[in-house]
């Protein structure tokens, strides 16, 4: 019998301490893609994104608040591989962790879904979970810089900006991407697969022109963002956001198209600007259009109801799903044990009284044929006396 019990349990702490360790791996694999890329501001390294955070997020939303653990252990792999293990690298291991669990908290707590199909999802990812949370990981990572002598006191909120923005990016392009590929049930039709195949060719074609272009052609990216929103919502507008926001960065870091001949700090403000109204435009624009697909999908179900229940009443039969009337009102075949007919009288509202015998708790019919005249829709008659 205990080795019976103890097996459950086995397979349970197996498949949590697989899940951390993918959990960490994960966050691992997005941390060193992040490094591969960083700008300086103030004498500070940081990265314009950083992927981590996104990876955090999703996977607290899709496996629960357990995968915390994962999240510490990937984070810690990450640090371990810059710098050794000191005490301010602890409070870092504490941001880092702290800001995803937030988000999640707070994203539950007003209800998200992960799916993304509601204005109010997108609205509260953006908010709540990348806006809000990762306050938390940048003032606790710059808090300590200073506090430690790495960092002078006056480029504290130059240093704190770049932080936040960085983790705030990687929750708005990261965190869409991950949900819709883990809520993907079916493949595209093909006629779909041609569409999705063009939208793909002028993305590879046109995203590289515009951010490596000295003429400042960022803004041809929105049409096509607004494109892959109308037909393939949030999966077809993110996949294109995510990769033109790493083509972006790959500009900025090398200084060259749109990011050639500025300063540090105007590259950050520049990237980071454009990152952002592209992700939010990406988002916020799928989410809207998914939601009015919902609903329009909704009211058309309603109304081929309708007209179903409306063809049963024409016919004369019952609408489908609902009750009879005689077994609505009780006055179906009876049965001489289950329903009993009482031969006493009763007092109606009207305080006249029933000489010809009343309808018992069963449903009986009154032998005056009341309920037929109910049932005419004569509502109002005094019953016979």
């Amino acid at each position: 019998m205990a080795a019976v019990v103890g097996t459950p349990d086995l397979r349970r702490s197996a498949v949590f301490a697989l899940q951390t360790l993918a959990v960490a791996l994960g966050y691992y694999a997005a941390g060193r893609l992040g490094l591969m890329r960083e700008l300086v501001v103030e004498g500070a390294v940081f990265t314009p994104i950083w992927p981590p955070t996104g990876v955090a997020v999703a996977c607290l939303l899709l496996l629960g608040i357990r995968a915390w653990p994962g999240i510490a252990l990937g984070a810690l792999f990450v640090i371990m591989s810059l710098t050794s293990l000191r005490p301010v690298v602890i409070g870092n291991l504490i941001g880092n962790t702290a800001a995803p669990v937030c988000a999640y908290l707070m994203l539950r707590r007003v209800g998200f879904r992960n799916d993304l199909v509601r204005l109010r999802d997108g609205l509260a990812l953006v908010f709540l979970g990348a806006l809000t949370a990762t306050l938390l990981s940048s003032t606790i990572g710059v808090g300590l810089l200073v506090l430690t002598d790495k960092l002078a006191a006056h480029s504290f909120w130059p240093v704190w900006l770049a932080w936040w923005v960085g983790d705030a990016m990687g929750v708005l392009i990261v965190t869409p991407v991950l949900l819709v590929l883990h809520t993907i049930t079916r493949p595209l039709r093909l006629s779909r697969w041609k569409e999705a195949v063009g939208l793909a060719l002028i993305a590879g074609a046109l995203v590289p022109l515009a951010t490596h272009s000295r003429v400042s052609l960022l803004f041809l990216v929105y049409p096509m963002l607004i494109w892959a929103a109308l037909r393939f919502q949030l999966a077809g507008s993110m996949l294109c956001a995510l990769f033109t926001s790493v083509m972006a960065t790959v500009a900025a870091t090398d200084n060259v198209g749109p990011f050639e001949r500025l300063s540090r700090v105007e590259v950050m403000i520049k990237l980071q600007a454009f990152n952002g109204t592209m992700a939010l435009t990406a988002l916020l624009l799928s989410a809207v259009i998914t939601e009015q697909h919902h609903t329009r999908r909704s009211v058309e179900r309603a109304c081929q109801e309708l007209v179903e229940v409306l063809e049963h009443l024409t016919a004369g039969e019952p609408p489908p799903g609902r009750p009879t009337k005689d077994i609505e009102y009780g006055t179906g075949p009876p049965d001489a044990e289950d329903h009993p007919t009482h031969t006493t009288s009763t007092k109606d509202t009207t305080g006249a009284k029933d000489t010809t015998g009343a309808k018992d708790a069963t449903g009986a019919k009154h032998a005056t044929g009341a309920k037929h005249e109910r049932d005419q829709g004569h509502e109002g008659h005094e019953p016979q006396t």
